[in-house]
């Protein structure tokens, strides 16, 4: 990783290259529908690697409980520390708007996720059952939590 990481707030200009990387990465993506809604509802970053964008991520905070929403690296950019670099971004800025534990659900069978959420300082604190549709079904999501300092 020789160029620096960068992050700033996504804007609607924005949109097709995060849908790109949304739909690379995920069996399941999130919508341009939900996207333009989250930029109305909640803060929504970006993240570069010199001029070149290689994730996002959607954070929400009510009073001091922040939600993790969202947390997109680009398959090809994936395992060299960006998503810990990423999470990092949206928790500090989670902290800033107030939060002081944040939760998330992920999917089941995301286990490198479930990782760097560990690795953070996450816990696991539930399930819910066939949360997520999956391919020929559904999949039970974890619900992790942490608790957020300066």
């Amino acid at each position: 990783m020789n160029d620096a990481v960068t992050f700033r707030r996504m804007t609607e200009a924005d949109l097709d290259a995060v849908l790109k990387i949304e739909y690379a990465a995920f069996s399941h993506p999130w919508t341009r529908g939900i996207y333009m809604d989250a930029l109305k509802s909640y803060e929504v970053w970006l993240m570069f690697e010199g001029s070149q964008q290689v994730g996002h991520g959607v954070i929400n905070v009510i009073i001091d409980e922040a939600h993790l929403l969202n947390i997109t690296v680009k398959p090809e950019s994936q395992g060299r520390g960006l998503g810990l670099m990423l999470l990092e971004q949206l928790m500090k800025r989670a902290y800033e708007m107030n939060g002081r534990e944040c939760f998330l659900e992920l999917r089941d069978s995301n286990r490198s996720a479930y990782r760097l959420y560990e690795r953070y300082g996450f816990n696991e604190i539930g399930r819910r059952r066939d949360y997520y549709p999956a391919v020929g079904g559904r999949e039970d999501a974890i619900v992790m939590a942490c608790t957020l300092f300066e």
